[in-house]
């Protein structure tokens, strides 16, 4: 079983109470707008990173990660990527993607509203863990945290980490 820490939108933010949060995870995943390598590397420091890059990250990011990730974890395929949509809305390639490699768990972030929806259509939990930067619309910066365990995702939890 793995625990994993979801967040995104971090926009070059970081502080200490998202690093105690994470802590707690086996890996972090990222689901874009890091907003720098340095803050990267930070949540790297933490745990190891999966991430992708979103729209607002520079060269320094884009080098490092890819714009969308799929993974197996544990026995659960995993699919990543910074703006996606949701369900009945996703985007072009989101969908094509749904379609063709039928994942279990869809990861997206850029809104930076939390949401956490069963996609029946599909098959797939899809999860947007808000907004964990200080910048932005959202009023209160959020991650989540989860555990895969063989092909169950299960003990999800959803981290307030206060106003932005």
């Amino acid at each position: 079983m793995k625990r994993i820490g979801l967040i995104s939108d971090t926009h070059g933010y970081f502080d200490e109470r998202i690093a105690e949060y994470l802590s707690t995870c086996d890996e972090i995943w990222h689901a874009g707008d890091i907003g720098n390598i340095a803050t990267a590397e930070k949540y790297h420091a933490i745990k190891p990173l999966k991430a992708v890059y979103g729209n607002i990250d520079g060269q320094d990011v884009r080098i490092v990660y890819p714009q969308q990730q799929r993974l197996l974890c544990e026995e659960t395929k995993v699919f990543i990527t910074h703006i996606g949509g949701y369900p009945g809305h996703y985007e072009r390639a989101v969908k094509q993607e749904l379609e063709m490699s039928h994942p279990k768990l869809f990861i997206c972030g850029h809104s930076h509203i939390l949401k956490v929806i069963y996609d029946k259509k599909f098959n797939v939990l899809h999860v947007n863990p808000g907004a964990a930067g200080i910048y932005g619309e959202h009023k209160v910066r959020t991650l989540i945290r989860l555990s895969i365990d063989k092909t169950e995702i299960k003990d999800l939890e959803i981290v307030e980490l206060g106003a932005r």
